[in-house]
């Protein structure tokens, strides 16, 4: 019921930033909890930072707090992560996810992107 584009990956030194886009159709974005994850290769994939439908609510792994930011622009159907202070053990495909309700987009979330590409050099 709702596609998910995931874009702004690319190629980054180790200290910089990045800003990833995820951009939805099918349904109001605003009905959806959002999330992203990232797959590292070898590695199952991780969660990192989810938002609430309204965007008051948000959630973050340890690993990434007081660097990513997850924020949202329900008029543009779209979902954001900023990426500040990157460091090589950031280098994932990054995905973005969807489902109703917050809990579920942190555990199981029922629909995905494709993913893009994040290479951190050191």
């Amino acid at each position: 019921q709702v596609q998910l584009v995931e874009s702004g990956g690319g190629l980054v030194q180790a200290g910089g930033s990045l800003r990833l886009s995820c951009a939805a159709s099918g349904r109001t974005l605003s009905m959806y909890a959002m999330g992203w994850f990232r797959q590292a290769p070898g590695k199952e994939r991780e969660f990192v930072a989810a938002i609430s439908g309204g965007g008051g609510t948000t959630y973050y792994t340890d690993s990434v707090k007081g660097r990513f930011t997850i924020s949202r622009d329900n008029a543009k159907n779209t979902v954001y992560l900023q990426m500040n202070s990157l460091k090589a053990e950031d280098t994932a495909v990054y995905y973005c996810a969807a489902d109703g309700r917050i809990v579920e987009v942190k555990s199981r979330p029922g629909y995905w992107g494709q993913g893009t590409q994040v290479i951190v050099s050191s």
